[in-house]
Parts: structure tokens; C-alpha cells; sequence
């Protein structure tokens, strides 16, 4: 029993794609601040369905107001940022029907986000979704996903571990 208080905290985490759809490197995201990885190292995946679901275990950090993106620190540390769509803060939360709140326990699979990616399309924006490690300067990023269909909660995207 007590050696379990001084165990270790694991430092590596695999991340699986929150999407079901095509993995798209990020140097491809037709955005910017993703493409140029000025946010951080990550991914991407142009969603085919609606479900959003956790990439790691850990803690929803924020859901942002305008319901596009959610936050997540993993039980390692890492910080991961879920992105749907570009420029979709414009919709102010409109296609979008979040499943949790700040501060939430999470497990790989569990669904964090209802994305309705054909209602997001239709209003001219582009629901591929970039995953980005956030804290980049604490975790690297191994393994990067080659695959050309995921789905979510299933396969990994990446391994995430501490510097």
C-alpha cells in the first residue's frame, strides 16, 4: 500500500485521435498560427463524423465560451489543445454541443463534444481540427500518426513524452 504513494507519475502518455476521419499533417492545416506551428506541435484530422470524444486521460482544463475548442491537461502533464474547425469562433458556439465542463476527470474516449461538421461546412467554414501539444517546451512529440483514416478513441495519433 504505501509503495503507491511514492510511484512514480508516468511521463509518457499516447494520445488517440478525439475524431473519426483523415489525419492530416499539420504543415498542411490551411491556417497559419497551425501550420507554422506557432501554437505548437501537433496534428490534424479532417472529421467525417460528429463525435469529439478525450484524446488522454486527464482533466478538461477549458472549454472555450465560443464552444470551438477544449482544452486538456493529460495525467502526465501535457497540455492538449482540440481545435474543431478553423476560424469557427466566428460561429460563437453554433454547431458546436459540449458534453463537459471545466475541471472534469476524463478518460480516452469519453465524449467531450457533439461537432456538426455538415452544419459547420455549410456556413463556408473548414472543419478540419488540429490537435496541439501545448506545453511543447516540457514533452516531445514520437510517433506521429502516418495512418490515413482514424477513429476516434481508438487510434493514437502520437506519443507524448517529458523532456
Amino acid at each position: 500500500m504505501l509503495k503507491n504513494l511514492f510511484k512514480k507519475k508516468d511521463t509518457n502518455a499516447d494520445l488517440v485521435s478525439p475524431l473519426t476521419g483523415k489525419v492530416v499533417p499539420l504543415e498542411e492545416v490551411p491556417d497559419q498560427v497551425f501550420s507554422q506551428k506557432m501554437m505548437g506541435e501537433g496534428i490534424a484530422v479532417d472529421p467525417t463524423s460528429n463525435l469529439v470524444v478525450s484524446p488522454v486521460d486527464g482533466e478538461v482544463v477549458d472549454v472555450f465560451k465560443t464552444k470551438h475548442a477544449i482544452s486538456l491537461r493529460a495525467d502526465n502533464g501535457a497540455e492538449i489543445l482540440v481545435h474543431m474547425g478553423l476560424e469557427t469562433v466566428e460561429l460563437n458556439g453554433e454547431g458546436f454541443e459540449i458534453k463537459v465542463n471545466n475541471g472534469d476527470k476524463v478518460k480516452k474516449g469519453d465524449n467531450l463534444a457533439d461537432f456538426d461538421v455538415e452544419s459547420v461546412k455549410a456556413k463556408g467554414y473548414k472543419t478540419i481540427t488540429p490537435i496541439i501539444l501545448m506545453n511543447g517546451e516540457d514533452y516531445n512529440l514520437t510517433n506521429i500518426s502516418f495512418a490515413e483514416e482514424v477513429k476516434a478513441g481508438s487510434e493514437i495519433l502520437f506519443h507524448i513524452e517529458a523532456k
